[in-house]
């Protein structure tokens, strides 16, 4: 989120002045979706990310109380660390021409008012099963020690999957925050906790108050305060006790009106504990509810023994099982990893610089996928150390198929059916690495690999959340009289899991290429290859699949015989032949064995995962590896031991300093690599920033240039959370009267650390833009220039004061970087 804010200096003027067509800062405005009292929202474009966007624009605040906007947004800014499926959550937060501005996705639905105002009273399982979505998102909101403070049915939006999602926290505060004044009674009418009207500070309790206000709502249809004194209702609030109305539209059980009316009640103490309390009770009563519907329809196994999850057909079972994981504590996470990987490759206006800041966000991802970069698949000479290179070696969608599957490991992981879970994952590995190999084509190759992966998602969701359902499943395709896994798993969940993955993968806004490929193909495999290269991918997943089932399930004298029947019945379609799948499964089974490498994918001996790494794997590499997993992991072969590394390792054992030396070496060298070859000085520069903002753990890292027209040096790129907005902001005029002490390093080229910016001497001397905008403790300044003269900086700093330690080697090593990048300008020019 974009941190950094224009000053303040006049009052805001009205929101009503914008327009159609009119540009907040970089956003076009389209259309106005609603207004209230304190602000107007509008749906615009964002040309950067080619998407639409929801911005929400304070009005006027009477008498220029610039205070209660920079609160504003600062409270808006601590939500943005919320992350949650059932949160709408906020992108940016500026101010631009006196208009103060909040950036959010924008939501294709309704809110949860206009469903009311539509529908009237909703039923009790839809009433629920919605304010579990909203209810969920709170308890993670409290983790964070967010209050909302406005819960109510027009700040909750309806989207297109029937999913609740929260929004507007514009009034969330922090818990605990004492309330004086007009803060006692922020929030909405109706809807506060009677201990609001009292001036109690800021409780999660409050909170859990207005979501019973909400659901009491939805069952009866109406508000259940309908005064229209606001200083009746405000009595009302804080003297009488609400509960749900004796008659309602619906039948409703005494267990859901007790639940329901204990969330009202007046004294916060007799109300549920905490948000994830309510949530639990409301999942208890959701789910007899759900099994009795199973029951009076008849869906399911139709056996009371199966262990049948399923509902009254195929939508209400997904949904079902959507709201299943979306309360586990990983599978948000996961849902937000991959999205966030998908969108970041999917825009044609996507840079390497976004990309990378992408990915060095999560560390360990950042070393594991160096390290399947420079497995012996992808190497091309030379070691990679830094995902600049990797990007523009591989390619956007390649890191994009090796980003989705570590972090698909990554969330699968610790559990205690891992080693069924770790060969269900090299099952989906193999079948993507085989369909990468049936397709010559580079962009074909990474379109498959994806493709014939995914086909696989749903088996992969269902052994990781249910695990007592997938072993169900395996027991009805072993038992005496088999049947299909398709068939098993409707008996077992209601949906098989090729439906389950489709639905996971249209929640996670996975382009409809990708989902068209996780669907298997109808009938027998076509005499030729299709000109639809969609449709000819799809049949390559298919084969694929095929061959990782028998490769997996068979030994080498069976698997031999079946790998020629795959290949005779699907060579023509994917036009290829018998020869060549043979050759591409020998050569995928080689990469797999890499890749297991690189991702420290550790599997049981005997197991069908391990059969299949051991076949390539060598007898004392193997025996080397079980030998030093020891400890509690004796019983694992540890693949990652067998790595041949080609780079030095940035997590290697040792001293801090040996760590950050190696890992400075290490770039310093992929930088020369690049410089020998025909190379573009944008990935150059981006390659010494990302090593020095690796190596040494900056918090920020910013590449600046001087403008010859204004003679200034401005920020063009960087890296770090939030540092988009921070590169617009960067301006050190070079010609000032009295230079700043950004001019004076630059003019002098002077390499400075400042170890504590909060130094009276220190403070004095830097410009006003800083201290409102990055204003870090602790900073490191390399200047730029060529015969003496000026022509660039790089910043770099860390947020805690006296955090940045430099040796004398490391320094060296900095300036090593620094005049990388100055050799790298004397060559392109």
């Amino acid at each position: 989120m974009v941190e950094s804010l224009a000053p303040l200096n006049t009052r805001s003027h009205s929101a009503a002045t914008l327009k159609p067509t009119d540009l907040l800062g970089r956003f076009e405005l389209r259309r106005l979706l609603g207004q209230g009292g304190q602000s107007t929202v509008w749906l615009a474009f964002d040309p950067r990310m080619e998407r639409e966007v929801a911005i929400k624009v304070l009005k006027s605040v009477p008498g220029d109380d610039a205070r209660s906007v920079a609160q504003w947004l600062q409270e808006a800014r601590s939500v943005g660390r919320v992350k949650h499926p059932s949160i709408v959550p906020v992108y940016e937060a500026d101010i631009q021409d006196q208009h103060a501005y909040l950036v959010f996705e924008y939501v294709d639905g309704q809110t949860l008012a206009q469903l009311l105002a539509q529908r009237g009273a909703l039923p009790a399982q839809q009433a629920v099963a919605l304010m579990m979505d909203i209810v969920d998102a709170v308890a993670v909101a409290h983790l964070e020690g967010i209050v909302h403070r406005d819960i109510k049915p027009s700040n909750i939006l309806v989207d297109a999957s029937g999913r609740a999602r929260l929004m507007d926290f514009g009034v969330a505060t922090r818990l605990n925050t004492v309330a004086r004044g007009a803060n006692a009674l922020i929030g909405t009418l109706g809807y506060m906790a009677p201990e609001v009207v009292g001036g109690a500070a800021p409780a999660p309790s409050m909170d859990l108050f207005s979501c019973g206000v909400v659901l009491a709502e939805m069952l009866a249809g109406q508000p259940l305060i309908k005064d229209s004194d606001p200083a009746r209702v405000l009595y009302r609030m804080a003297h009488e006790q609400l509960s749900l109305p004796a008659v309602l539209p619906n039948a409703l059980d005494d267990q859901l009106r007790a639940l329901v009316n204990r969330a009202l009640a007046r004294d916060p103490g007799q109300r549920f504990a905490d948000a994830r309390a309510l949530f639990n009770a409301l999942d208890g009563w959701i789910r007899p509810a759900e099994g009795a519907a199973d029951a009076s329809t008849g869906s399911g196994a139709g056996n009371s023994n199966s262990g049948t999850m399923g509902g009254a057909g195929g939508g209400g079972t997904l949904e079902f099982l959507l709201r299943r994981m979306r309360h586990k504590s990983d599978f948000p996470a996961l849902s937000e990893a991959v999205v966030r990987i998908q969108s970041m490759v999917t825009s044609e206006r996507e840079s390497v610089s976004s990309v990378t800041n992408e990915i060095l966000k999560d560390v360990a991802l950042t070393n594991k996928l160096l390290r399947v970069v420079n497995s012996a698949h992808y190497s091309r000479g030379g070691s990679i150390s830094t995902v600049s290179r990797a990007v523009n070696l591989v390619g956007f969608n390649g890191i994009r198929n090796m980003a989705l599957s570590l972090v698909l490991l990554e969330h699968m992981q610790d559990k205690s059916h891992a080693a069924q879970l770790k060969d269900e994952f090299v099952r989906a590995l193999l079948a993507g690495t085989i369909g990468s190999e049936l397709c010559p084509g580079f962009k074909e190759s990474e379109e498959a690999f994806i493709g014939s992966m995914f086909q696989n998602l749903g088996r992969l969701l269902v052994q990781f959340y249910f695990p007592e359902e997938a072993q169900q499943i395996r027991k009805l395709v072993q038992a005496r009289e088999p049947v299909s896994e398709s068939v098993a798993a409707v008996r077992v969940l209601g949906l098989g899991f090729e439906d389950l993955g489709l639905g996971v993968s249209k929640s996670w806004g996975l382009p409809l290429s990708m989902q068209r490929n996780m669907r298997k193909p109808s009938g027998a495999p076509p005499s030729s290859a299709s000109p639809d290269s969609a449709e000819r991918m799809r049949w390559v997943a298919q084969a694929a699949n095929e061959i990782a089932d028998v490769v997996l399930q068979f030994d080498d004298q069976e698997a031999a015989s079946r790998l020629e029947q795959v290949a005779r019945k699907f060579a023509q379609a994917i036009g290829s032949n018998q020869k060549d799948m043979h050759a591409a499964t020998q050569k995928a089974r080689q990469k797999l064995v890499e890749m297991a490498t690189a991702m420290e994918i550790r599997v049981l001996p005997g197991s069908a995962a391990a059969k299949v790494l051991h076949v390539v794997a060598a007898p004392e590499a193997a025996a080397k590896a079980a030998q030093h997993s020891g400890g509690a992991d004796a019983n694992l072969v540890n693949f990652a031991l067998q790595a041949t590394q080609t780079l030095d390792n940035p997590l290697s054992t040792g001293a801090p300093s040996r760590q950050i030396a190696e890992t400075l070496a290490a770039g310093i060298q992929d930088i020369t690599n690049a410089m020998v070859e025909d190379f573009k000085l944008s990935d150059v520069l981006r390659m010494i920033l990302e090593t020095m903002f690796r190596a040494m753990s900056f918090d920020r890292i910013i590449f600046c240039m001087r403008e010859p027209r204004t003679d200034t040096i401005t920020g063009r790129f960087g890296l770090g959370q939030g540092v988009e907005g921070f590169v617009k902001e960067f301006k050190v005029p070079l010609k000032a009267a009295t230079p700043d002490l950004f001019g004076v390093v630059c003019i002098k080229g002077a390499d400075t650390m400042i170890s504590d910016a909060g130094e009276v001497r220190i403070l004095q001397r830097l410009p006003e833009w800083y201290r409102r905008t990055l204003n870090a403790p602790t900073f490191l300044l390399l200047p730029l220039q060529i015969k003496g003269s000026p022509f660039g900086l790089i910043y770099a700093d860390k947020l805690h004061r006296g955090a940045l330690e430099l040796d004398e080697k490391e320094l060296a090593l900095l300036r090593t970087l620094r005049n990388q990048a100055v050799m790298a300008f004397k060559q392109s020019s």
